[in-house]
Formats: structure tokens, C-alpha cells, sequence
């Protein structure tokens, strides 16, 4: 019963975006005096734009889970699982997120041969993407920039951001090997409630019994399903997840690799170091050592 009163707190994982008045699209920007608060997993049919100015945190979209330095810019697919990027302890200057529908032109807008490059970029969006190099400074200035633009302006703006994006060579497809996420409102409901579980919980031991329980399904199912659509085992879903909060802290925090270990949900240090190395192809005080040179 306990699980299922979890589950219903964490169901509302739909967010309805409304476009900004007089627009066919939403513009936000956040910054130390306005904090993006959505920190759950959440999705919504409209794609997403997001660059965060400096700072290091998660990258949390589908099952992909990551962490970056040095900012971040990302285009997320329509009804993508995804979580905040950033918080009062990413250290970033300002978030911008633009939010705009598939459609937001028109239904044949970008079917025209001079959008084919934008649509191909939708497509691979869907998977999410992280730019990098050159193009993620150029277009981050730009996207900055849309604050103190006129309405068409800022709409020019944005077609010139999404030619560019698909122009680029310097990205990365985060679900490179794979997420397919079911069209039915139910299919997100239920696996965004399984991902705000392992956010919430991922510190302590998530049986398949219990994960199973809290989207009423059996163990064999819930394997199957979430394999399926995440083309990972549960298991290893949660692991990663483990690795990147590791990965957090060693960059982050004063704290002793052993320490480290346990604050990440592993209860066995020798077990910890071997994952870790698989995961980033270090061990954990060389990644630190590492991470301490690029930083300065």
C-alpha cells in the first residue's frame, strides 16, 4: 500500500506548456534570482532547447544519464522522459529553455526542401542531443540573446538556431543505443513514475519486486517492458544512475573515494571501483584527477 501512495505522489509527470502570449512558442530563461524548479522526471509533446551558461550537473534524459561540465546545450524529442538540469548547486549562471511544438510553424512548414537539415535534426532529437565545441558556445549566445529580441525577431532567431544545430557536426545522441518511449499517456505515466523512484531512492536497495509493485505489474513484465523501451536492464538502469551521482561527487564534493562509494548507493568498495572504471574508463581517483585539471 505504502508503494502505491509513492506512486501517486509521484504521477504527475505530464507538463502542459502553454506558448507565451502572442507566440507559437515558449522562451524562458532562469537565472540566481529565477530558479527552474521542475527537477522530476517529466515529459511533454513539444521539443526542448536548453543551454545552461557554465556550471556541472546531471544530464538526465531518457535512460541516459550523464554528467557535464562547463554548461550544456540539448535538444530534447517530443515526449522524451526528462529531468531539470540544473539546481542551486549546479554553480551555472543562467538557464534559457525554449519549448516549441513539432508543428509550431504550420503542419508542411518544415517538409519544404530548404528544412530538410531541421527535420533530419528533429528526428535524431528524439533520442536527445548534446552539443559540444564551437557550436554549443555560438548557439548558447544566441539562444541568451532572444531575451532582448522583438517577437518576429526572436522567431527568425530561432529557425537560424535550428539550421545551425542541424548544420552542425559537433553532437552527441545521448540514447544512442536506443529508447522507445510508447505514444499512450499511460506508457509515460508508467515510466516516469519508475524513474522518479530511482531519483528519489537510489541510495537505498530497489528490489524488481517492489519497482514491479508500483506500476502493477509482475517481475517478468516489468523486465520485459522496461527493456523494451529503455533497451537496458533495470538493473543496470539504476547503476548508472548510481555512477553518475558518483561521478557528481567526486568533482563536487571534499569527500574520500569510500565515502563516495556508500553516498552513491554501493555497499561494496571493491565492486564500486570495478563498475566505475567500466563506466568511464577510469578509476575513481584518476576521473577526479582529471576532472581537477580541465576545471582549472
Amino acid at each position: 500500500m505504502e508503494s502505491k501512495v509513492r506512486a501517486m505522489q509521484q504521477r504527475p509527470a505530464f507538463e502542459a506548456i502553454e506558448p507565451d502570449f502572442g507566440n507559437s512558442f515558449k522562451y524562458n530563461r532562469f537565472d540566481k534570482n529565477i530558479c527552474n524548479n521542475n527537477g522530476s522526471w517529466h515529459y511533454h509533446p513539444e521539443l526542448e532547447l536548453v543551454y545552461v551558461n557554465g556550471g556541472s550537473g546531471k544530464r538526465q534524459i531518457g535512460s541516459h544519464v550523464s554528467y557535464y561540465t562547463d554548461g550544456d546545450l540539448i535538444l530534447i524529442g517530443s515526449n522524451l522522459p526528462h529531468c531539470g538540469f540544473t539546481d542551486k548547486l549546479t554553480g551555472n549562471k543562467s538557464e534559457t529553455v525554449i519549448q516549441m511544438k513539432m508543428d509550431f510553424l504550420g503542419n508542411d512548414f518544415f517538409n519544404i526542401p530548404e528544412m530538410r537539415k531541421i527535420q533530419k535534426l528533429f528526428e535524431i532529437a528524439k533520442s536527445g542531443i548534446a552539443f559540444y565545441g564551437k557550436t554549443k558556445k555560438k548557439v548558447g549566445e544566441k539562444m541568451e540573446v532572444l531575451e532582448y529580441q522583438s517577437d518576429f525577431h526572436r522567431l527568425l532567431a530561432i529557425l537560424n538556431i535550428l539550421n545551425e544545430l542541424g548544420n552542425s557536426a559537433e553532437f552527441k545522441v545521448l540514447n544512442a543505443e536506443g529508447f522507445s518511449m510508447e505514444t499512450e499517456v499511460k506508457d509515460n505515466d508508467r515510466i516516469n513514475v519508475v524513474f522518479n523512484h530511482v531519483k528519489t531512492n537510489f541510495k537505498e536497495d530497489i528490489s524488481l519486486d517492489e519497482i514491479a509493485d508500483l506500476v502493477n505489474m509482475t517481475v517478468p513484465s516489468f523486465c520485459r517492458y522496461f527493456k523494451k523501451i529503455t533497451n537496458k536492464t533495470f538493473t543496470q538502469f539504476v547503476n548508472e544512475y548510481r555512477l553518475v551521482h558518483a561521478s557528481k561527487l567526486l568533482a563536487e564534493q571534499p569527500m574520500s573515494i569510500t565515502e563516495v562509494c556508500y553516498e552513491s548507493g554501493f555497499n561494496n568498495f571493491s565492486h564500486f571501483n570495478k563498475s566505475f572504471k567500466a563506466f568511464t574508463g577510469q578509476n575513481p581517483s584518476q576521473y577526479r584527477n582529471q576532472l581537477k585539471a580541465v576545471l582549472q
